[in-house]
């Protein structure tokens, strides 16, 4: 049984490893995130942080990004630890990759908010 968990994990790091992430890819998540219950406004600005960062407007960390670029790809992806087909289990693991991020990132995430409010009071 522990083999087979080491053969899966191979499995899925070969596949994220190999993937670039495209706005389309950033598109479809923001559309997954409303089966993120609690974690969806979170889910929602870490996108949005990667959409600025890809376009050049705000920079971060390539260890910053690629957490997110992973996490967007993980909840994308069809082969995950439980895929989201089986209806509620299906989402539980990609809940727990978000929550994992977010924790990872929240003191990115609040630059990015102060970011975003220096931006909007500029243009106001």
């Amino acid at each position: 049984m522990k083999k087979m968990r080491w053969i899966r994990a191979f499995q899925l790091f070969d596949q994220f490893r190999k993937t670039s992430i495209s706005q389309d890819d950033l598109d479809r998540a923001e559309s997954k995130a409303v089966n993120l219950a609690d974690k969806m406004n979170d889910f929602k600005l870490l996108i949005a942080m990667a959409k600025d960062s890809l376009a050049g407007r705000y920079k971060m960390n390539k260890w910053n990004l690629s957490v997110i670029v992973g996490t967007v790809i993980y909840v994308l992806s069809p082969l995950d630890a439980i895929p989201d087909v089986v209806p509620i289990l299906g989402w539980l693991d990609d809940l727990t990759i978000v929550g994992y991020a977010i924790s990872k990132l929240s003191e990115e995430m609040r630059k990015y908010k102060e970011f975003k409010e220096k931006g909007t009071a500029a243009v106001a």
